[in-house]
This record gives structure tokens, sequence and C-alpha cells, in this order.
């Protein structure tokens, strides 16, 4: 199915089971223990060995000496897999490093050795009788002293300009030019990257997690050298991702190259530390946002500059991005600038690009207000578009910031914030309000679905789309059911088989709408053949698991009585994306405490309005949008991977070290979704919020902070360290 205009009459707008909160179908399945992630799957394959991964000791460097004999020796060892015997290995396209190092160092704990034994304690012992000698090379580990090295980097799209940006902010009256810093940070999902190999002569099966079936079968087969029809991807339950696992890892390509020698299945999974120093993270930033206003507040030039590090061959943290879209403003420039280093691979972590340019600008955007003597909210407001900045002809297809902001503002009692800093107390306690609008844009992605009716007039779904967390086994669900006239408990839902048709997969927000459309356009199938094999046309009704047609009304599973009805069909947009800008926006507002003596920030309230078009699911998205708003605000207060900068390693990889936040660090949270249909974002009239929900949220925290204590925090995260030598004298 293309769809590049609004549908006319769509059945999914008759908002039976769509838009409602409906628990999650796969709920039972996780609370009972049911749901089995990779590592725990011991019934996918007979006679599973272990495989414990032994991590460089280095950051940079290469391998002088590996000695084997001891750990060969060792109880219960089966094999032990090196560079040196694995044969030769592809690079896949989205990994920047390879995935087993040797003898070339290019990052700390990076994989060079795989040892299997029958048990995981003996795997984990006779690794580390792994004897290596390195040639340590000094590597570079500082993006502060890397930064005057840092070269644009290859994308087209790396720098913008519009208008003139340097006369126009020269010869703005009011103007703020500030530098703002991000650390590097870690996904910190609760399942580490796991996964079971089995080879079957020629043709290998990975059960393991992974948010991309597709591309995870595509960068297997071009690592291993092996063609993509002998590769089969499994992860229909994953623990959590946040980005982590959008790409091959070395759990999967060791799991795999463990069972090819052992010649039995292989499970291999990664400790917290690999995790940590072996995946991906969110890299550090720099940034330095400039903003010129006329006096009455109208931003007439922006301009956001940003500096990130990663591995050679390796891409920037897209912090700019934002910054073309959120604001108006007729002179406007951004740049992202990209320095090597040789610290694990940064990559994307949940709203890559927008959660830590949101960061910096927000508060800048707080800053020039404050200049202004205006109110943020009202700054914000006076300063919205309709419209592309960068291209005036491209409208967005959808844009409520006004709304998002001011009904938030009423609701979280804005009016009552006192605009001077250090002013309101409460006992020792200082207390302030923050806000920071949101920005995320709505990609539009193919996605596939094959959908199933039997004769007790049930409907399968397979696609390969993945489920991490967010509740896409339910809208799925709900989807088909909405499509078929059916209950949703009328609805099977299967995932993550790269045996079934392709989808968008889960990342970038943009797995519910795409995911969902598949499915719409695989029921729109369905349903012509239902229609067809009963006989019907003209006006046909699929309703309360009957078929209605005139004056007949025939039971669903009639249309399978004669055996299995199958469809599949396909979800793309043409260029409905260059036509429209699409995105999600919101506005977050919080309430801190400050304790005046200690510096101890407390959050109190919690508010985010968000606009992402049609709500599929209110219950499993007002989750995501919790969740998202914690993580901003361990973004805030909290989350740094601290970088030892002799050795190139991230110091705190567990999660005694690596502080994210618990019950006890977050108060009771609201979320509102504004009554939204985007008919031009697809035939679900939906967007996404899972990354939305992060946008914006630390800025609202540090700008809350200031609020309460004049004390203005610009290099995360907002640690009491900052704050104590110039919070305001106790009284």
């Amino acid at each position: 199915m293309k769809f590049d205009t609004p549908a006319v009459t769509n059945p999914i707008d008759q908002l039976k089971v769509i838009g409602k909160p409906h628990d999650r179908i796969d709920g039972p399945l996780k609370t009972t223990g049911m749901a089995p992630y990779a590592y725990e799957r011991h019934d996918v394959a007979p006679n599973q060995a272990y495989g414990f991964i032994l991590g460089s000791a280095i950051a940079k460097g290469r391998i002088s000496t590996l000695k084997l004999d001891e750990a060969k020796g060792a109880p219960g060892v089966i094999a032990i897999v090196t560079a040196a015997n694995a044969g030769k290995l592809g690079k896949g396209r989205m990994n920047t490093a390879k995935l087993l190092g040797g003898p070339e160092i290019e990052h700390y704990h990076q994989a060079i050795a795989l040892v299997v034994a029958e048990t995981f304690e003996q795997a984990r012992a006779a690794a580390a009788l792994v004897r290596v000698e390195y040639v340590r090379e000094q590597g570079a580990f500082d993006l502060h002293a890397a930064k005057g090295s840092a070269t644009k980097p290859k994308d087209e799209k790396a720098d913008t300009a519009v208008g003139d940006f340097a006369g126009a902010f020269a010869a703005a009256p009011v103007t703020i030019d500030a530098t703002y810093t991000t650390p590097d940070q870690s996904h910190a999902m609760m399942e580490p990257h796991a996964t079971i190999a089995a080879w079957e002569g020629e043709k290998l099966t990975l059960w393991t997690a992974n948010q991309m079936i597709a591309w995870g079968v595509g960068e297997v087969a071009q690592t291993l050298g092996i063609p993509k029809e002998n590769v089969r991807l499994v992860s229909p339950y994953i623990g959590g991702g946040f980005g982590g696992k959008l790409f091959l890892r070395a759990d999967a390509v060791m799991a795999a190259l463990g069972a090819k020698a052992a010649g039995r299945p292989v499970k291999v999974a990664l400790t917290r530390p690999q995790l940590i120093n072996n995946t991906t993270h969110r890299p550090a930033t720099i940034q330095r946002v400039r903003i010129g206003t006329t006096p009455d507040g109208k931003i007439t030039a922006i301009g956001h500059e940003s500096w990130s590090g990663d591995l050679p061959g390796g891409g920037p943290e897209t912090a700019v991005m934002q910054t073309r879209l959120l604001y108006a403003g007729a002179n406007r420039m951004t740049k992202m600038r990209l320095a090597v280093l040789d610290l694990p691979e940064g990559n994307a972590m949940r709203a890559p690009g927008e959660a830590p340019g949101l960061m910096a600008l927000e508060i800048a955007m707080d800053e020039a207000a404050e200049k202004l003597k205006m109110d943020p909210v009202a700054f914000r407001v006076l300063n919205d578009t309709q419209v592309d900045p960068e291209d005036p002809t491209r409208p967005f297809s959808q844009r409520q910031l006004i709304r998002c902001l001011e009904q938030g503002a009423r609701q979280f009692g804005w009016s009552k914030r006192v605009a001077q800093t250090g002013q309101v107390r409460e006992g020792r306690w200082l207390i302030g309000m923050g806000v920071a609008a949101a920005l995320r844009n709505n990609l539009l992605m193919k996605s596939a679905a094959r959908v199933r009716l039997n004769s007790d007039g049930i409907v399968t779904v397979e696609t390969d789309m993945t489920d991490i967390g967010t509740g896409t086994y339910t809208i799925i669900a709900q989807t088909a059911a909405e499509m078929m006239g059916l209950p949703i408990e009328k609805v099977r839902v299967t995932l993550g088989d790269s045996t079934f048709p392709v989808s968008a997969g889960s990342g970038g927000q943009w797995g519910a709408n795409n995911a969902t459309s598949g499915v719409y356009a695989a029921c729109v199938k369905l349903r012509e053949a239902v229609a067809s094999k009963l006989g019907l046309s003209g006006d046909v009704q699929f309703s309360d698991g009957r078929v209605v047609s005139g004056s007949r009304r025939v039971r669903l599973g009639e249309a399978a009585r004669d055996g299995e009805l199958v469809a599949e069909d396909h979800i793309e947009y043409g260029t409905l994306d260059k036509q429209y800008q699409q995105s999600t926006f919101g506005a977050h507002f919080v309430q801190v405490a400050v304790d005046a003596a200690t510096g101890e920030i407390r959050v109190r309230r919690m508010l985010a309005v968000c606009a992402a078009g049609r709500i599929l699911n209110p219950k499993s998205a007002r989750s995501q949008v919790i969740g998202a708003m914690t993580m901003g605000v361990g973004a805030a207060l909290m989350e740094e991977l601290a970088v030892d900068k002799r050795f190139g390693f991230f110091v705190n990889h567990d999660l005694a070290g690596y502080e994210v936040p618990v019950h006890a660090d977050i108060p009771h949270q609201e979320v509102v979704f504004l009554e939204e249909t985007d008919p031009i974002s697809s035939p679900m009239k939906a967007k996404g919020v899972g990354e939305l929900g992060i946008c914006g949220v630390a800025a609202a925290v540090a700008n809350a902070v200031y609020n309460a204590t004049g004390v203005r925090v610009r290099d995360y995260p907002v640690t009491l360290d900052k704050l104590l030598d110039k919070m305001p004298a106790l009284v």
C-alpha cells in the first residue's frame, strides 16, 4: 500500500479498540516469567554450551602475545575463538569498530577471545587464564583536548546556513552566547546484550536481543561472509534497548563463531562492564548556542554548534538538529564537528541528537528570556513557526507547540512562579520551577506484515517488528482488531522473527506509527480477500466478529472455512516526507527543591504535555513518556560515564557506579496528550512518543534549579558540587 495522501474513509477511525487504554497483552507472560529473554531460551536448541568474552585491557594498541594453553586445559573448556582462528570477518556497515579485535585493538573491552565451556563458571574461570601481552599506544580520550582537531563530518547536512547569521547576531540589541557540555551516557537497560547461536549445516539461527531484525540479518551475513538467506534472527522479547540494541554487537558474532568452533549451540551474554565499554553509548558534547533578538523578544539570529567524538569512521552526535526546526528566526546557522576519540563507540541512545541538543538549547532560551525580562513560556510562544524555518515552503503537517506550552502552564500553575531567583523558600529548601519545549521528528519508514484468518475467526499477525518494552504487541493487536472488527482477545501477535515480513523495527520512535500502518495495509488486503471469498461487494463492514453487507451478516471465520486466508502487504509513503515536515512536540514543566545548606536537589513535580498525533494506546503511551521523563531526570542530575583520560575507558562501568534514577528520586508524573490526529503522518494518523518524552526534560530540571537558587549550571549533570559555593546564604 502506498500512502501519500490522507485516507477519505478509514476503518481505523471507528476507535472501538484503537485509542483505548488496553492492558498489555504480553503483561501476563512478563509477570509470570513466560516471556523469556534471549539468554533464557533453554528450550530452543539442545546441549547449549556457555561462552565468555574476554575484552581488551587496553584502549589502543596491539596484542603482542596471546597464550591460550593454560585456558585450553582448564576444566570444561570446549573451544577458544580468537582473531587468529575465527577466519576472515567482514565489518558491518553499521559498526564503527570490529566486533572481534586482534592483533590491532581499537577500544577498551573490545572482544579479543571467546572461551566456550560446559558451564558459565568454567568459561569465566578459563577466560581469566588467557595470558595477553599488549603494546599500548597513546590514544585520544578527552573531547575538550581534541576539540581543536575536530573536522566537519562527511554528512552533507552537517552544516546549515540561512540568511546572514553573523551579521544579524552582531547587530542584535539583545544577545546570549554560552557554551554547554553534556557527558558520555550509558543505555543501562535491564537486559544485557545476549545471544544463543546454533548452526544447522551452513544455516545459522540467533536467538538474540536486537531492535532491528532485518538490519541484524544483513550485518551478521556481511560480518560472517555468508548469504543473508542462511541467517535467521529471533528476538520476540527484549528487556530494554534505548538504541543500544539497534546494531549487531559482539555477543551475536562471538556466539556464532563459538557455536561453529564448538560444534554445538553456544550462549553468550555481556557482563555489565562489557555492556558499557564494549557496546555503544551516547557520546559527550560541547555545544555553543548564540541567540540574538529584538528588544521585544523576536529572534533575529540563532546559531548552534556542537562538537562530539567517535572512533575513526564514526559519526557525530547530531545535537543541532532540533535547532533547525524548533524556533523562527530569519538568520540561522548550525554546525557539527567530529573529533577522533579512541573511546568505545558512540552511537544512538534514546532521542539521539535532540536529547542532548535540547539540554543546551532550552537553557539558552531561558537565558535569553531572562535578559529580555520576558516569561520563558511567553518567549517560546512568541517565536513559534508553522513552517520549516530553513525552508519556508515546507509546512509542518501538524504543530501544536504553543498549545502544549500554554496548556501545560495553566495545569502546572506556572503563573505562581516567581521570576526572581532564590526567592521561594520552605525552611531550608529553595523552590523553583522550570520549563522546556520538546521536539522529536516523525520518521516515515516502509513496514510490512502478514495476517492470517482461521475458521474460528482468529486473526494472527506476523511481522519482524520488535517489542523493547514499549507495548508493541498490544498496539499491533489493537490495529488488527479494529480493522477486522474483532475484540482484541481474538487477535494473536507474533513478533521478532526474520522469517516474517520486514517491519520498520524499533527505534527513533518510528516503530509504533509505521509498524501499525504495515499491519493496517495487510488487514486491508485481508478484508478484500474475505469479501471476495464470501461474495460480498459494495459497502462491506467488519464489526463484532461479523462481516456485514446490506442484509447479509456472516461470521468472519466463515471466510476461512475451506482453509486459512492469508494476506501480506506493506506501507510506503512516496515523497510525503519531502512535502511536509513531520515532527512531534511537547512541553515539560518541573518543580524542584534544593537544600540551601547541602545543595541536594529533589524533583517534586513533573508535567509533560505532548502533541504526537493519534495516541494508539494511552496507557502504554503514558508509560513510555514517564519512563522517558525519568531518563531526563537522570541526564539532568546524575548520569555521567567517568572517562579515565590516561587509559581510555569508562571507570564507573556498572550500576553501582553509573547512577540512574530510582523510585525515591521520581515524584508523581503527569502526562497530557493533546487530542490530535495527523492525517498526513500515516493511515493510523499517529506519530510517536517514546523519545519525545525525554526531549527537553533535563533542561527543564536545570532551569528549575536556577530559578530556585540563582546558580546557572551549564555543564551536566547538575550535581551539588557545582552549586555549593554559589548558593544563596542561609537565613
